[in-house]
């Protein structure tokens, strides 16, 4: 089959569904690709890198004369007009706000799959475009934040005088949340964030930035089936009000991040809130697409309040970064076609039974296959198992006084007459035994649960203390002895160099590419 990737033609669009890196790994996979010319200019790729890498230049009707088209958004009612009959095309469809599209793409007679409706299971992760584009969104809020925000984020100490931190609140801690919180903390910044998802604290916290919760009963909070955050209630959302009421006062910069594909995004932050706020703050809405968590925010537009705050709701801030943007989006269709090739011969095979495949298919051949059956995903919570029928048991009465006495004279006698026969290097290491165990479980229960990986891994290393030992009792003239020293050393050698490899990946964790 030979794949061709179309010029972007929506307005303000810089990305492109193929890179030369992602083109080298189609053609691995069997295919032939046909790039339009231009393509990639504005992602910073010539023509001749697409070359280069394998690909081929054609004109637009080349392109869209391919048995396969990747694109980045959906296309328009010419390009689907080019389709050939049995063509498949993947991109960003948008099914669930543009039923129209998938009308217009079922009488083409063509297959399509979209690239917003990838479920988040842990198998597709590496498929997830959402998650890549809301990443460099988050990253990219900030930075136009800092562009129109007229102070430094970070504190400074000068001869001329202090300079306080700016303040920023984060709403909502998903992948672009959580890309918003850790661009502006690396900037200095001190950073607040909230969720309705009691569980992402842990993760708000590790990257340096305080939590803020609305109190609410556990039936106002989670996770829904389809891996996003719940719709809350009413009576949550007017306690939530207050809170954002107070951070509006309080914060120099708001990044809302809190959108459900296909629904309208929640309003949030009041005209009243915004009217409280300081003059040359800002707020960045990446919900603007769905109307904007801001009740202010004007989608596709940045502007100033008159009272000086500026909103910002621009809706292509992935688009804003097309080099990078257009890499990881290609990587996931890379993925994504890895998946429906299994065999490297550039033909693609629709299997139905993965549920990857399905619910991303929104037509096939023509045949409208849109909504797909619900996928249950690892960040819903199980239903709670019904509590276990327990049998009253007859409580049984506690030792009397004189019983209790006897037991720990007989148990304290038994240990002194022990402790008397026992040689003098055993009690020794007995006694740095039992210290150690004191003083080891004092200092490992004291130490942050996110430091307990990089703690594991260096006192796995202190197993050479071990392996020195069993060394030396090798040369014993006991052979279960030496058994016995031989174990202690593999045991002891495993736990080392499993203490380094997780040191070294934690390492390279931090490491540039």
């Amino acid at each position: 089959m030979r794949i061709g990737i179309p010029k972007e033609t929506l307005k303000g669009e810089n990305r492109v569904a193929a890179t030369p890196k992602t083109l080298v790994q189609l053609i691995k996979l069997g295919y032939e690709v046909v790039v339009e010319t231009g393509a990639g200019a504005k992602s910073d790729l010539p023509d001749d890198a697409y070359v280069a890498a394998g690909g081929t230049i054609g004109t637009t009707q080349e392109v869209w004369g391919t048995d396969l088209i990747l694109m980045v958004n959906e296309p328009t009612d010419d390009e689907i007009s080019w389709l050939k009959p049995g063509a498949t095309i993947i991109g960003f469809l948008a099914p669930r706000q543009n039923e129209a599209l998938i009308g217009k793409l079922s009488k083409a007679g063509v297959t399509a799959l979209s690239m917003d409706m990838v479920p988040r299971i842990s198998r597709a992760q590496s498929m997830d475009a959402l998650s890549s584009m809301a990443n460099i969104s988050g990253y990219r809020a900030v930075v136009e934040a800092v562009h129109v925000f007229g102070r430094f984020l970070g504190g400074q100490v000068t001869a001329a005088g202090k300079v306080l931190p700016a303040n920023v609140f984060v709403v909502g801690t998903g992948v672009a949340g959580l890309a918003a919180i850790g661009a502006a903390n690396s900037l200095g910044a001190v950073v607040k964030a909230t969720d309705v998802r009691p569980e992402t604290a842990e993760q708000v916290e590790s990257m340096g930035a305080k939590i803020v919760f609305v109190a609410a009963s556990e039936a106002d909070q989670g996770v829904s089936s389809d891996g996003y955050a719940k719709e809350t209630t009413d009576d949550f959302n007017a306690r939530a009000a207050v809170m954002y009421a107070e951070q509006a006062v309080a914060n120099d910069i708001i990044i809302t991040t809190a959108a459900i594909p296909g629904r309208p995004s929640p309003k949030l932050i009041t005209a009243e809130m915004v009217s409280t706020m300081t003059p040359g703050s800002v707020i960045v809405d990446l919900a603007a697409a769905g109307g904007g968590n801001c009740e202010l925010t004007k989608p596709g537009v940045s502007y100033t309040t008159d009272n000086g705050v500026t909103i910002i709701g621009y809706t292509d801030l992935a688009s804003r970064l097309p080099g990078q943007a257009s890499q990881l989006y290609g990587t996931n269709l890379v993925n994504l076609l890895k998946l429906l090739t299994p065999e490297p011969n550039g033909e693609i095979e629709l299997d139905f039974e993965d549920e990857i495949i399905r619910t991303s298919t929104i037509t096939r051949s023509g045949e409208i296959t849109y909504p797909p059956p619900p996928v249950q995903v690892s960040a819903a919570p199980a239903p709670a198992a019904a509590a276990p029928v327990i049998t009253p048991v007859e409580e049984k009465k506690p030792l009397s006084w004189t019983a209790q006495t006897a037991l720990i004279a007989v148990v304290s006698i038994a240990a002194i007459g022990v402790l008397s026969l026992a040689p003098l290097g055993f009690l020794t290491q007995m006694s740095t035994l039992v210290l150690s165990v004191v003083v080891g479980y004092y200092v490992v229960s004291n130490v942050n649960h996110a430091l307990h990986t990089p703690l594991m891994s260096v006192t796995n290393a202190i197993s050479g203390v071990i392996v020195v030992g069993a060394l030396l009792q090798l040369a014993d003239d006991s052979w279960p002895i030496r058994i016995l020293a031989t174990i202690a050393v593999l045991v002891a050698s495993v736990n080392i160099f499993g203490g380094f490899t997780v040191t070294n990946r934690m390492l390279t964790m931090f490491r540039k590419a």
